[in-house]
């Protein structure tokens, strides 16, 4: 499949789990549509960008290993995407890659997860904490810090200070969250 099929394919793509589902197991079973849905997903302005992003999530829900030879083209990419139907599914697989790599289970995530893709995982987390995003980005980038902060001392610090900023502001979704990330912080 093209591209463009894939692209006119993402068409019949909804917000059912179904169809979702369907389509990340078609990827999952023909892995050459993984770097066509990232080329489309990285169509940022475009209004199928977000069905690219529902898959991939979908996708790395079902096999996170299956995105581990795009994990330089997707760290590289991700902080370019902006539609919020596109942040919130790519804040929560940078989410399964972090749980993935601090897990108990043995994962090839631990070491394909490179220094470098760490830091731009972190880099977008925080954008999406400062930056005018919704709550589910946000939900997930404070997991995908507090997991990372384990191995960069500079992040607790930081997380607490902007979650302190903003608690009294953000709905009561971010602030279940901080509270929850707050009691983790201090443990």
């Amino acid at each position: 499949m093209t591209t463009d099929a894939l692209y006119e394919e993402l068409n019949y793509v909804n917000h059912s789990r179904e169809k979702r589902l369907h389509y990340a197991q078609l990827l999952l079973s023909d892995s050459s549509l993984i770097p066509k849905t990232l080329d489309i997903l990285f169509m940022v302005d475009d209004k199928i960008s977000p069905r690219a992003a529902w898959i991939l999530e979908f996708m790395c829900a079902e096999n996170l290993e299956a995105i581990i030879p795009y994990l330089d083209r997707f760290t590289q990419n991700m902080g370019k995407v902006h539609l919020d139907s596109a942040e919130r599914p790519v804040a929560k697989i940078c989410q399964y890659l972090a749980i993935a790599y601090y897990g108990k289970t043995p994962s090839k995530i631990k070491a394909a997860l490179l220094p470098t893709h760490r830091e731009k995982i972190i880099e977008v987390c925080f954008d999406y904490l400062i930056n005018d995003t919704k709550v589910a980005p946000k939900a997930y980038g404070m997991t995908t810090l507090f997991l990372f902060g384990k191995d960069y001392d500079w992040v607790y610090p930081e997380l607490a200070t902007i979650l302190e900023r903003d608690f009294a502001t953000q709905s009561a979704a971010f602030k279940a969250r901080a509270r929850f990330i707050f009691k983790k912080i201090k443990q």
